[in-house]
């Protein structure tokens, strides 16, 4: 008992003693490590596998994890708060490994077609809708996408003959005093003369302007004197050189002007370019604005002859431009029993009246006058049918590139009634309207 009592006080002894050397020892140690961080609240500590992350979700971070290495990466975004006028339309997204394919469609089909009906005693015909039209391109029946009465701006090309006998132009002279007052103060006229060739009196300016009355009063012209052939005169005879075998007729008193094979005489003829005034006005017409109808205007007595262009090319370059070709006829042609002999054309001899194959083939009219006071009156005639004209439109199934001649036919559904239009057109590129249509 004594021995325990001993070893225990010695044991407490040494305790007290180690206790008392300790604290100071331990004090000096927590002063050299740094206090700790302290924690951040709402952080996803718990969970995280590192190289993995967490998923934003809707309502904030997922506090889900997993071991795998090859989880699929997160398929949704946090909510924006853009607008949707801000974020703009939904882009267009191609299939998987293919590029972006844009596609431009393009209107170039549409075809307008101006045309007048008349009854039997050749009186304009109002009143028609849409449902009494059909129309008809190289036989095929087409689906309206227009139809309209309303006026349209009349750009007019005149063209005055000057080559006309001296009494013929004398009625024209008088008669374009009266001219201005067919047109409306928004259509606009060039002014056209030819002769031996054809010259451009003035460019388009304005129907009711002064400087149209004094170009109308420069066109003015004498005319010609008729021609006749004195077959008895000093020349009627032929001079034969080196008689015999070896005779020919001296050019210099050649009174045939061009060898005959029958011999008959040829009475020599003057120049009447009309083609080539119909083809100058159109070239000026033809740059005309979109929206105006498009005339060329002939006063003249129908002959040609010494034209460089042909009726045939005139006429493409007409129905390509949408011009149409209206007349006044005045002189001998415009009576009516030598007018319908003009149309029986013989081979190699001068067209005493071309006129109605142009206004035929382009949808124009002709009237035919012999009176001054009847071509005065035949100015505000033909100014009022080309002005009030139907209209239609229709997009052809035929594709415009090909360039090729097509017909066209307009009809009404009402007996004893004529429809004027144009007998066909040659497609251009210029009447491309776009239509942008972006695809993928």
């Amino acid at each position: 008992m004594v021995r325990t009592s001993i070893l225990a006080g010695s044991l407490t002894l040494a305790l007290i003693a180690s206790a008392a050397y300790m604290p100071a020892q331990s004090a000096s140690q927590q002063q050299a490590i740094p206090d700790a961080p302290k924690p951040q609240a709402n952080l996803p500590v718990d969970g995280i596998t590192p190289g993995i992350g967490t998923t934003p979700t809707d309502a904030g971070f997922s506090t889900q994890s997993t071991s795998s290495d090859d989880q699929a990466p997160p398929s949704s975004l946090p909510p924006t708060t853009q607008s949707p006028q801000d974020v703009g339309p939904k882009p267009d997204l191609p299939a998987a490994g293919q590029g972006p394919q844009y596609v431009l469609h393009v209107r170039t089909n549409f075809v307008e077609v101006p045309f007048t009906v008349k009854d039997n005693k050749g009186s304009l015909v109002p009143g028609l809708t849409w449902r009494d039209v059909r129309v008809y391109e190289n036989g095929l029946r087409q689906q309206l996408a227009l139809f309209t009465t309303d006026p349209f701006p009349l750009s007019v090309a005149l063209v005055i003959d000057q080559s006309m006998t001296y009494d013929n132009m004398t009625k024209v002279n008088n008669a374009l005093e009266a001219l201005q007052g067919a047109f409306a103060p928004y259509d606009e006229v060039a002014v056209f003369t030819y002769n031996n060739g054809p010259r451009m009196q003035t460019a388009f300016t304005g129907a009711q302007s002064a400087r149209l009355t004094a170009v109308l009063d420069r066109s003015k012209s004498t005319g010609r004197e008729p021609m006749y052939y004195d077959q008895g005169g000093p020349l009627s005879q032929n001079i034969n050189l080196n008689g015999g075998a070896l005779a020919h007729i001296d050019p210099n008193t050649n009174s045939t002007h061009g060898r005959s094979m029958s011999g008959i005489q040829n009475v020599p003829r003057d120049p009447h370019t009309l083609n080539d005034a119909i083809l100058a006005a159109a070239t000026e017409l033809a740059k005309a604005p979109k929206g105006r109808r498009r005339i060329i205007y002939v006063i003249s007595d129908g002959r040609e002859y010494g034209s460089q262009a042909s009726v045939k090319e005139v006429i493409k370059f007409l129905q390509t431009n949408k011009i149409a070709v209206y007349g006044t006829l005045v002189g001998d042609s415009s009576l009516p029993v030598i007018g319908f002999l003009n149309h029986m054309h013989l081979p190699l001899s001068m067209r005493d009246n071309v006129l109605p194959v142009y206004t035929t083939a382009t949808g124009g009219n002709l009237d035919g006058e012999f009176r001054q006071r009847g071509i005065e009156q035949s100015f505000a005639k033909i100014a009022e049918e080309a002005r009030t004209q139907y209209t239609v439109g229709y997009y052809t199934h035929e594709p415009f590139i090909d360039g090729k001649y097509r017909t066209i036919e307009v009809k009404v559904m009402r007996p004893n009634l004529t429809v004027i239009a144009k007998k066909g057109y040659y497609p251009t590129a210029g009447d491309a309207a776009p239509d942008i249509t972006r695809t993928h």
